[in-house]
């Protein structure tokens, strides 16, 4: 895939939709027309939300949602999922194969639009200064209403001011929809992964501009956060991460599975590790007690148990690898093709996400996944896993208030369980900010019989607040549900974080406090079973820094490596280390991982390894009984056993003497000297 034209694209066209964009707002609020007459209340609607944000945010809200669906249209045309071709011409023609036919009189009778005003618009009987270009703005939104049933999560019903707001040149060769047929070309829409790198690309000038105030030393707010802590991940990680997880846990149930000749990133048990026939499998449900030296699997007794989950799941990048994946197990175990698709969205795949752009678009991305495998899947109601965590918020008054807890009271039965309601209820205030962070206090179980409870005492009267309360239940069904594989890339943010986000990470995650990523890891281990797979790309500042210690030591205490792809800088497209690590969770004190070390200069021009593992002088096994013998327990896995023994056995230094800093100028910008600044001689 051709990123980089993807890039120019993404930016040109950001720019070019908020300047047609604001000059369209500025014609809606300026002219006084019949057209616009027709419109009083969505004109109204625009001037309460311009006067409740701003012009610039109004501007920036309708720009991505036009350049989300000319996107979105587009990739579908391609892979001809729609019946003519909305945003693209037929083969000989310039215009879009829609307004083609309804030009030669035939326009579906599904479609959503006044077909005689589209009609009387192309044949003159209606006045307007550009009827094609008219007719084809009704069309396109008759379009876009049409796809809401199957995709209500990108094509919400436009009959408000972003209607009005739709650019005004759709068919000239300058027009923003001949640009997006330039950068979507057939060959780039054969990947659903273009839908992530649009997204960002798009953000990324406001990314720049959120790093630029962070350098300046200004804190990151909410409405910043994704696109400070946006960053898609490339392919290859992905790959790594998934076979090691979900792909290893399948193997360990089905030895005989032939899945490893898909996997190019998957590492192979060691031949030191147990074998599979004398592993006691368990179900997640029904763990014994532990017992030294012996290690469990989880019992995966169908493909339809294999929950993954994506606390920060983006565009979906890392939910449609596993995609691929979980439809190859299923084919492997003999289901129907059409069902499989249905099957692993409605059972198997789950991601959270406090943005709402990216979520919509990791929807869109597996909602096209699915429809690549089955030609039917829009007409099968299903919607993907895909959680948007937003803030709820109550009143003090409300919570306080015990008549509608006394209500639910008889169906609740005990006291706990209304405890752990009102906990819930009040940490939902900072869900739009920490996402995933927040750790619910009821149970799935326990949240099924609290919403059958509401849906049970319902009236007039409460209504509007049980309705707040389901949408808590709602998102913390997500956060609240174990998973078997755990899977992400989470934001990376430390110093920058504003006051409420530091409060928060030091009330509620004092050991990885310094940063998102490492709040996230702590969180992973919540979010899966006994013996599951958390697997993440993350800094790599928590295998060496004092300030992840106490967070690394208890990782090597509670849970096992059982591999890492560790990169240098630079490797993906960021200015600092990064590791790529798979954890189970059991710890098996003697068990080695294995760790293979990634430079810049081992990346072929795909931006993929040239060869997995990356073989050099790091390539290693390694255990936590090993990094536990230095002091501070680094991730330090290239370290013979001779060096770790020297920590085991010698003293250090500071115990004979006390260090002191060596010889030293004092002033070394006055008395040393650069070679260039010296004479030759």
């Amino acid at each position: 895939m051709d990123t980089r034209t993807l890039e120019r694209f993404a930016r040109s066209a950001r720019r070019q939709l908020h300047e047609q964009v604001a000059a369209r707002l500025e014609r809606v609020l300026r002219t006084d027309s019949a057209e616009l007459r027709e419109h009083a209340a969505a004109v109204q609607k625009l001037k309460d939300e311009i006067k409740a944000t701003s012009r610039a945010a109004v501007v920036e809200r309708v720009a991505y949602t036009w350049f989300n669906r000319f996107c979105a249209l587009r990739f579908m045309d391609v892979n001809h999922y729609t019946a003519l071709g909305v945003v693209s011409p037929a083969e000989g023609f310039t215009q879009p194969e829609l307004l083609q036919e309804a030009k030669q009189g035939h326009i579906d009778d599904a479609l959503p639009v006044d077909r005689q005003r589209v009609f009387d618009l192309l044949g003159g009987r209606l006045p307007a200064r550009e009827p094609q270009q008219e007719a084809y703005r009704l069309l396109l939104v008759g379009a876009c209403n049409g796809y809401h049933g199957a995709m209500p999560f990108l094509f919400e019903p436009i009959a408000d001011y972003t209607e009005l707001l739709m650019p005004d040149d759709l068919l000239s060769e300058g027009s923003i929809l001949q640009a997006v047929r330039d950068a979507l070309t057939p060959d780039a829409c054969q990947d659903e992964e273009v839908i992530g790198w649009l997204y960002q690309f798009y953000i990324a000038e406001k990314k720049e501009a959120v790093d630029e105030k962070v350098k300046a030393g200004g804190k990151v707010e909410p409405d910043e956060l994704p696109a400070k802590t946006s960053l898609y991940t490339p392919d290859w990680i992905v790959r790594f991460l998934v076979d090691n997880s979900l792909g290893r846990l399948w193997m360990a149930n089905r030895p005989q599975s032939r899945l490893t000749e898909r996997m190019e990133y998957h590492i192979a048990p060691q031949d030191d590790a147990p074998r599979t026939d004398t592993i006691h499998r368990v179900h997640p449900d029904q763990h014994p007690a532990d017992a030294e030296r012996t290690r469990y699997i989880v019992s995966v007794r169908s493909p339809e148990e294999l929950r993954v989950g994506d606390s920060a799941a983006g565009s979906g990048h890392m939910l449609l690898y596993a995609f691929d994946l979980l439809y190859a197990i299923y084919e492997e175990e003999g289901y129907n093709p059409p069902d499989i698709p249905r099957l692993i969205l409605e059972k198997n795949l789950y991601g959270m996400e406090i943005d709402a752009r990216s979520a919509a678009l990791a929807a869109f991305a597996l909602t096209m996944k699915a429809r690549r495998y089955d030609r039917r899947f829009f007409r099968r109601g299903v919607r993907p896993n895909i959680c948007v965590l937003h803030s709820v918020h109550f009143t003090v008054q409300e919570l306080s208030s015990t008549a509608w807890l006394r209500k639910l009271g008889a169906n609740l039965l005990d006291l706990p369980v209304q405890e752990a309601l009102l906990h819930d209820l009040h940490s939902m205030g900072q869900a739009g900010l920490v996402g995933s962070l927040l750790r619910p206090q009821l149970t799935p179980a326990q949240i099924t019989r609290v919403t059958a409870a509401i849906d049970e005492g319902d009236d007039l009267f409460t209504q509007g607040f049980n309705d707040r309360v389901r949408d808590v239940l709602a998102q913390m069904a997500y956060l609240a549900r174990k998973y078997y594989v755990h899977v992400a890339n989470p934001p990376y943010l430390g110093k920058a974080m504003n006051d409420e986000l530091s409060s928060f990470a030091k009330t509620e995650y004092p050991d990885s406090k310094a940063d998102m990523f490492a709040m996230f890891i702590e969180r992973g281990f919540e979010l899966i079973v006994k013996d599951g797979y958390n697997a993440m790309v993350t800094m790599q500042s928590w295998m060496f820094l004092s300030s992840y210690e106490v967070l690394r030591q208890r990782l090597l205490q509670t849970s096992t490596i059982v591999c890492m792809t560790h990169m240098d800088n630079m490797v993906m497209g960021i200015a600092f280390g990064t590791a790529a690590t798979v954890w189970l969770n059991r710890y098996l004190p003697e068990a080695k991982g294995d760790y293979s070390y990634v430079r810049l200069e081992d990346l072929n021009e795909e931006s993929k390894p040239f060869e997995f593992p990356v073989r050099n002088e790091r390539l290693a096994r390694a255990s936590a009984a090993g990094f536990k013998k230095i002091p501070g327990a680094p991730i330090a896995y290239w370290v013979s056993e001779r060096v770790r023994s020297v920590f085991e056995v010698g003293s250090p230094l500071e115990s004979i003497a006390e260090v002191k800093h060596g010889l030293s100028t004092g002033k070394n910008e006055v008395l040393v000297r650069y070679w260039a600044e010296t004479e030759f001689s």
